[in-house]
């Protein structure tokens, strides 16, 4: 079973205006709400995949209560822990002639809250996968990553990690299976400014010395970079199409790649399907379908 993990989901709402004008009373021409959250969007792919995931997290007040609903129309299996007091975030997305997103704080997670998410997270078994995704809210310890891997080292338990800075840094001592950083937060580990593929290998590959087996570095438009356990260093370019959106793309490669590991266990294929996830997800208003997803794998080659 492949198992999510996002702490501090939201309402996503996105909402689109021609022209923002600062200051100024805009109008919408379209807006949407989606259930959000860097674990739940992998989620959300996995499933679109028909790969079988259980999303794990909190959730809190009426907001929690449409994240879940609006989550589970789409197929979602949860098992989220609602919390007594405050509500979910909602995160504004506005689309206009740059993006430009207002992510909410979120409710208080207590200490009950988060020992009771560590219990349903101790019940994986040998062969199970977990997907950690996103930040740590400041209510909770900044360790939480690194705790949740030290106490699963004592099985065979695939896990994929996709945060930032230290929080990143810190789990690599315990060998997840894959990290997802992309070029900017590379950059920002190791004080450089890092903008072509073959940049990011030499530090991709001190994060392989540090403990991490896989890195899968994202792009945006100059595609990606992954740096197998085996030694092998895969890169392309991105996928060819009009970008729509970016929210979740990078959230979208990390199921991609995790669904053609699951498929066919081999890294070539996982990255094609990561890139191809991601992409199909840049160039749709939502979260790529199956149908979008297999038209970019088949609309490319690795370069």
């Amino acid at each position: 079973m492949i198992y999510t993990v996002t702490f501090n989901p939201a309402i996503d709402y996105a909402i689109g205006v021609e022209n923002l004008q600062p200051g100024m009373t805009n109008r919408a021409s379209y807006e949407q709400l989606l259930p959000g959250g860097k674990g739940l969007n992998v989620s959300v792919i996995l499933n679109h995949l028909g790969i079988e995931n259980t999303a794990l997290g909190f959730i809190a007040g009426f907001t929690g209560t449409e994240i879940k609903r609006s989550f589970e129309a789409l197929g979602g299996h949860s098992d989220f822990i609602e919390l007594k007091n405050g509500f979910s975030r909602i995160n504004v997305k506005i689309k206009s002639n740059k993006e430009t997103e207002i992510n909410a704080v979120g409710p208080m997670i207590d200490k009950a809250a988060a020992s009771e998410l560590l219990k349903k997270i101790n019940t994986l078994k040998n062969g199970d996968t977990l997907i950690l995704a996103g930040s740590i809210p400041a209510s909770l310890p900044d360790s939480l990553y690194s705790d949740i891997m030290k106490m699963l080292s004592d099985r065979d338990i695939m896990i994929a990690v996709d945060a930032t800075k230290d929080l990143l840094v810190n789990v690599l001592e315990h060998k997840p299976f894959l990290v997802k950083p992309n070029n900017h937060e590379l950059g920002e580990i190791f004080g450089v400014t890092l903008t072509t593929r073959m940049e990011v290998i030499p530090y991709a590959k001190k994060l392989q010395e540090k403990g991490a087996r896989n890195i899968l570095i994202s792009m945006a438009g100059e595609g990606a970079v992954l740096i197998t356990e085996t030694g092998d260093v895969l890169m392309s370019e991105a996928p060819k199409g009009i970008v729509k959106n970016s929210v979740g793309a990078g959230d979208s490669m990390v199921a991609g790649f995790i669904a053609g590991w699951c498929e066919k266990h081999d890294y070539a294929h996982a990255f094609k399907m990561g890139l191809s996830a991601g992409s199909a997800s840049a160039f749709s208003e939502k979260l790529a379908t199956k149908e979008e997803i297999k038209r970019v794998y088949n609309s490319f080659n690795l370069t």
